[in-house]
């Protein structure tokens, strides 16, 4: 049984549309949280494009649940992570340019800056976790910088058009998957996921956590937040 992350970021895109205080991310992070969420993700952006410092400092200090501070390979970040304490940070790549994290992170060709990172996040008792394409070399370059878990990015089976390529990218994940537990590294799952394509990637063996954000953020504008993190919660525990 999945445990369930709600990433709150696109709640904060809202908001600096008009960089105003409203919606407040932190009021969502409550409400997910008496959902049922059993974490809350939010990604501190080197542009702060949605994301804001004062948002991670009181996520950590209001919610009961783990907090999960996905962040670049920065040293400004990693300096703030380091102050917040989240239970959880997971390193993904990051571009000015892209509108969302478009893939996963490099682990091979940033092996030393990567590690560098790690070892001051792990020294400081937190959790890393990896955020990474479905590629067994990248794992097993994962497993090598003795990270506690990776988050297998599934933004390519989420994006499929066809039953076939649907099927090729799904085989993917599971195999990435099963590679990863048996290389004794803790198994999260995440990007694109929605209320229409979750279950499959639920039933994935040894998937830990998924982290879900846009698509619990599009049903809340509709049916209120608490209601879309408790529909997607069931989903994901079948």
């Amino acid at each position: 049984m999945p445990l369930l992350g709600v990433n709150i970021d696109h709640v904060a895109t809202i908001r600096q549309a008009r960089r105003t205080n409203e919606p407040d991310p932190i009021h969502a992070a409550v409400l997910a949280e008496i959902g049922g969420a059993d974490s809350i993700t939010v990604h501190l952006r080197e542009d702060r494009r949605h994301i804001q410092d004062r948002d991670v400092r009181l996520v950590r200090e209001i919610c009961r649940v783990g907090i999960n501070l996905e962040m670049a390979v920065s040293d400004e970040i990693t300096r703030i992570a380091l102050n917040v304490l989240p239970d959880q940070v997971t390193l993904v790549p990051e571009r000015r340019e892209e509108v969302t994290t478009e893939g996963g992170l490099d682990v091979k060709t940033h092996f030393a800056r990567i590690r560098q990172c790690v070892d001051q996040l792990q020294g400081a008792g937190i959790t890393v976790s990896l955020f990474i394409d479905p590629d067994l070399s990248q794992i097993e370059r994962a497993r090598e910088l003795k990270v506690t878990a990776v988050e297998i990015h599934t933004g390519a089976y989420a994006d499929a058009k066809t039953q076939r390529d649907i099927e090729i990218q799904y085989d993917k994940l599971r195999e990435a998957g099963q590679f990863a537990t048996a290389q004794g590294l803790r198994l999260n799952m995440g990007h694109g996921l929605t209320y229409r394509n979750v279950r499959r990637i639920a039933e994935i063996q040894g998937v830990y956590e998924l982290n879900i954000g846009h698509s619990i953020i599009s049903q809340a504008v509709l049916v209120g937040f608490e209601r879309a993190v408790r529909e997607m919660k069931q989903l994901v525990t079948l």
